[in-house]
């Protein structure tokens, strides 16, 4: 434990503002040697995201996690000012704590400051004192007048320990799934105590019920046959940090451009994503959802939860993954969480009691059941936990809507670009938005740090929240502008508000522009060599918009949308009208089609499949499809079928033996020949270990090869790149999972085939210039990617990217491999 110098301690202190005080704390963490003078800047930074102010007059600003580099070595400063200075509106902080932390040794103040906020005569002395050892002693020991322990409540358990919540938002939505994720993991009764109250640590909405802030100490308590291993993994998972560095938004209100001095009336909002956009208002209604109140056979509605429910997961695990890909796992970590309140026991348990005792429908029963806890949630005194609301309420729409009699007034952007108006956006409506159509969001409620708005920042797409009731009066087609970065909405633009929109909007949008303009030129680097840049789609009309971004075709056509979210598998005519539908807009260019991937993360209640110790090791991917030959079979004719109408090739998933090929080859020539068709290029998905140590002999089966870098990853480093804590540590561009890329290209170049890469590092931008110096000839991304991947590709040389990936082969972390120029 660290003890708090004297010599870092400023009383009588006065201060202009908040930033005048922050900027003083700095300067005294410089001088005392703990930080270097950009990290006063990194303190500033964290303030316009996070709120740093505790209660009772005290506040520890901190610097962003990307930042921790200029922190020389641990320490705390403290500036005291008698008089106040205003933090928030409302809120006047005496003692201003500034924190500079490489470790967690600085934990033991934060839990002294806590005693502190639970005794405001303390508070008020510590605030006023003439004699800095006063706010040392306070600091360093935690010493104050003696006072009882306090009683044990009923809910307490045996085996205990007390820890600091430092995630810079409390024990929110994520790292209050990662606690749930390894309680559930033991056997153990896992409570977490919070003041005088307590709730089940396995139950995400009783964690986010407790309202821990930033700061806060609880009290995690376990009893059981594994109580002591319970405690000692969620003591190690508090103690290294429950939030993502990737997490943490970045400062809503960052300089992208200069401040502009509008004239039209305007309205002040809060800045949430930069940038700035002028268009026309569309405001964004959600289709009503309409139940029935009553049902005659409870067993049937029972059924029927539990399979909207399941449905929902594989839901949200599609579109964690769509989101990382796009965005980073943390961005997408959200829908980790969403899924979590689907695992909650209390919820599902009310719904089912109104539903057997009173005759409800299952949809009746599950509005009542998220309404109940949703209002529990909004019901928080602090802000960002009761904005956990939404995303409860998201999660019940989405199962609300597979238990709907009907959806009205289903709700439908324009084909052109708007700026969208809500009272509130829910992270799926925004992971949902095209950013060339969504110039720009406002919401009448929510806050920066809402995950709707970490979304909208990680799109590109400008935003600003909590601009108020007004906003939703605003006529639809009305022109405006929307300056994320000031957290402004023009309402009536005057023409030099107009002017200045137009120049700062063409500032920002040069380059983007410029990739646009070239995005249908081949991707040739500047020595001759080409990379064909393909898309990754999910969905029919994707294939269409895949061209208009510049693909050069599909490299990954995900089958699963056809086969998830249904009660029965999708017959081999709608299949074909699927495949068809995308292969004519391709107009001639290559599609793969992979075949089914179900299993694992994904699995469909009408397969009826087993229920598994390690669904990912299980049965999934080809495995699933050998075992179902008339599923596959079907899905083969269908895309056979296809084919006709123009360039198809057939990827199968998840191979990890030659026999396994072998025997899908075999089954695919036999419907071929069936159907009547012509043959078609045959490759395989390089995803586990041992595909790469049989690579020589696949490829000899194979004529191309397309590594999944996500699975691969997955299986290489042995961590679930779903898992609430471990995910960060999957990263594609580990040395090791880039040496199994490196082995799979030097065996598929001795067969004469080529490899393609489909998983998230092909848009990385380091990752795009590794794979291409490691010799990858095709990268399939995101559809917004293709452009800025095909610049970058043009604007590097293969013996660049040679030397990068020779470096990038003998380095020994992905940490070092990022760090390389």
């Amino acid at each position: 434990m660290i003890s708090l110098d004297l010599s870092a301690v400023r009383l009588g202190a006065t201060a202009v503002d908040k930033t005048d005080a922050i900027r003083q704390v700095g300067r005294i963490l410089v001088e005392a040697g703990y930080i270097e003078p950009g990290y006063v800047d990194s303190l500033l930074a964290r303030e316009r995201v996070a709120n740093t102010f505790l209660g009772n007059g005290i506040a520890i600003p901190h610097g962003v996690p990307k930042d921790r580099g200029m922190i020389k070595q641990t320490g705390v400063a403290v500036l005291q000012v008698p008089d106040g200075v205003e933090w928030n509106p409302g809120d006047r902080v005496h003692l201003v704590v500034g924190i500079a932390a490489k470790s967690d040794e600085h934990l033991q103040i934060l839990t002294n400051l806590t005693d502190v906020l639970g005794d405001p005569a303390e508070a008020a002395r510590l605030a006023h004192t003439t004699n800095p050892a006063d706010i040392g002693t306070r600091l360093s020991t935690g010493a104050a007048p003696a006072k009882p322990a306090p009683e044990p409540l009923p809910d307490d358990l045996p085996n205990h320990f007390d820890a600091v919540i430092t995630s810079p938002h409390g024990l929110h939505a994520r790292p209050a799934t990662a606690l749930v994720d390894i309680a559930k993991g033991f056997g153990a009764t896992v409570r977490v105590r919070h003041g005088n109250r307590a709730g089940d640590a396995k139950s995400l909405i009783a964690l986010l019920n407790l309202g821990v802030e930033s700061g806060a100490t609880i009290r995690v308590m376990a009893e059981g046959a594994d109580a002591d291993a319970a405690l000692a993994a969620l003591r190690e998972a508090i103690d290294t940090g429950l939030e993502e560095e990737e997490e943490t938004a970045s400062a809503a209100g960052s300089a992208e451009l200069p401040r502009i001095d509008w004239e039209g009336p305007s309205i002040a909002a809060v800045a949430a994503s930069p940038g700035l956009a002028l268009g026309p208002v569309w405001q964004y209604q959600r289709g009503k959802i309409v139940v029935a109140a009553t049902a005659r056979d409870p067993a049937a509605e029972l059924t029927r939860l539990d399979r909207a429910i399941e449905a929902s997961k594989r839901e949200l695990a599609e579109l964690y993954l769509e989101v990382k890909a796009r965005t980073g796992a943390g961005k997408a970590a959200i829908f980790l969480a969403h899924a979590e309140f689907l695992a909650d026991q209390g919820l599902t348990d009310r719904a089912k009691v109104l539903i057997r005792e009173d005759a409800r429908s299952a949809g009746y029963a599950w509005e009542q059941s998220i309404g109940e806890q949703a209002k529990t949630l909004a019901a928080q005194q602090d802000a960002l936990l009761a904005a956990r609301a939404l995303d409860l309420r998201d999660v019940g729409r989405r199962v609300l809507r597979m238990l709907a009699e009907r959806i009205e007034d289903e709700p439908k952007l324009p084909d052109t670009p708007v700026i969208l108006i809500a009272d509130d956006l829910s992270p799926s409506d925004t992971a949902r938005l095209d950013p060339a159509l969504a110039l720009g969001i406002c919401t009448a409620a929510g806050g920066p740090t809402s995950h709707t708005a970490i979304i909208a920042r990680s799109l590109g797409i400008p935003a600003v929240v909590g601009a108020g009731d007004s906003v939703l009066d605003i006529a639809d087609g009305s022109p405006i502008v929307l300056d994320g970065n000031s957290g402004t909405l023009v309402l009536i633009p005057t023409d030099a508000d107009r002017a200045n929109a137009e120049r700062a909007r063409a500032d920002m949008a040069t380059q983007r522009e410029a990739e646009r303009r070239a995005c249908y030129q081949p991707a040739i680097t500047t020595d001759g060599a080409r990379i064909e840049v393909v898309a990754n789609i999910a969905a029919p009309e994707e294939a269409g918009r895949a061209v208009e971004a510049g693909g050069e075709g599909v490299g990954l056509l995900r089958t699963e949308f056809l086969f998830l979210g249904r009660d029965q598998a999708p017959t081999e005519d709608e299949q074909t009208a699927a495949y068809t539908e995308m292969v004519r807009a391709l107009n001639g260019l290559p599609i793969i089609i992979r075949t089914l991937d179900i299993g694992g993360d994904k699995a469909v209640p009408y397969m009826s499949m087993p229920a598994e110790e390690n669904p990912f090791l299980g049965e999934r991917g080809i495995r699933l499809c050998l075992n179902r030959p008339e599923l596959f079979r079907t899905q083969l004719r269908a895309i056979f079928r296809a084919a006709a109408h123009g360039p198809v090739r057939i990827m199968y998933p998840m191979i990890s033996t030659l026999e396994e090929l072998k025997r899908a080859k075999a089954l695919t020539e036999e419907v071929r020949l069936e159907v009547g068709a012509a043959p078609v290029e045959i490759g395989i998905m390089i995803e586990v270990p041992s595909a790469v140590m049989m690579a020589e002999e696949l490829a000899a089966e194979s004529d191309f090869f397309s590594v999944g870098s996500n699975d691969l990853t997955q299986y290489c480093l042995a961590v679930d790149r779903m898992h609430p804590v471990l995910s960060r540590q999957a990263d594609g561009l580990h040395p090791a999972v880039l040496r199994m890329i490196d082995a799979t290209v030097r065996a598929a170049d001795k067969a004469g085939i080529w490899v393609g890469v489909c998983g998230g590092i092909a848009g990385d931008p380091r990752g795009v210039i590794i794979l291409t110096g490691l010799g990858v000839r095709e990268l399939s991304v995101s559809i917004p990617s293709i452009a800025a991947v095909k610049a970058q590709i043009r604007g590097l040389s293969m013996e660049q990217a040679r030397g990068l990936a020779r470096r990038a082969l003998a380095c020994s972390t992905s940490a070092a491999v990022r760090g390389l120029r």
